[in-house]
């Protein structure tokens, strides 16, 4: 059975349940099988070797989620390649590329957990009560450990960039 962190954070002040562990600086990250496209999943194995910076939002379409998938596309460059930049929601893989191609985000990964929701409830952010995962940041070194990580207290709120860009750039 998951676990279910009561109030964990909030969606305009209002208390969400957050479902899964809360992860922390150290953790072995877990596996998940989420969606490239309808057909084809993703797995942490994919982006092995790699330092990696999962941003988690709601749902691409939002002000904020575009704002920070937007954000981190335009530091993906000067990262390097042994970096991969993924951004995961629960939005369908058709509405994250139509998003991408309009946005001209090319440097980022999009990945749609809407199907099982397996990376939520690996990574303790799926929200019970909106069907969502909520807005967080992990960045795992090259041996999949967590190096960072900020789970945001308010859905509605923007990720500190700087704190997690700094975590990626002080392990490449």
């Amino acid at each position: 059975m998951l676990q279910a962190r009561n109030g964990a954070a909030t969606f305009k002040s209002n208390p969400i349940t957050l479902i899964g562990p809360e992860l922390k600086v150290g953790d072995q990250a877990p596996d998940f099988q989420i969606n490239k496209n309808l057909l084809e999943t993703a797995s942490l194995s994919d982006f092995a070797g790699k330092v990696k910076l999962i941003s988690v939002v709601p749902s691409i379409d939002t002000g904020v989620c575009d704002a920070q998938t937007r954000r981190f596309n335009e530091e993906a460059s000067n990262l390097g390649d042994n970096v991969a930049i993924i951004t995961v929601s629960v939005d369908l893989p058709f509405a994250q590329s139509r998003w991408c191609g309009a946005a001209g985000v090319d440097r980022v990964v999009l990945l749609s957990d809407y199907k099982s929701h397996s990376f939520g409830e690996a990574y303790g952010v799926y929200i019970q009560e909106l069907g969502l995962d909520m807005r967080s940041i992990f960045v795992l070194d090259a041996n999949n450990t967590i190096q960072y990580v900020e789970y945001l207290g308010e859905m509605t709120e923007h990720p500190n960039y700087e704190a997690a860009l700094n975590a990626v750039k002080a392990l490449v």
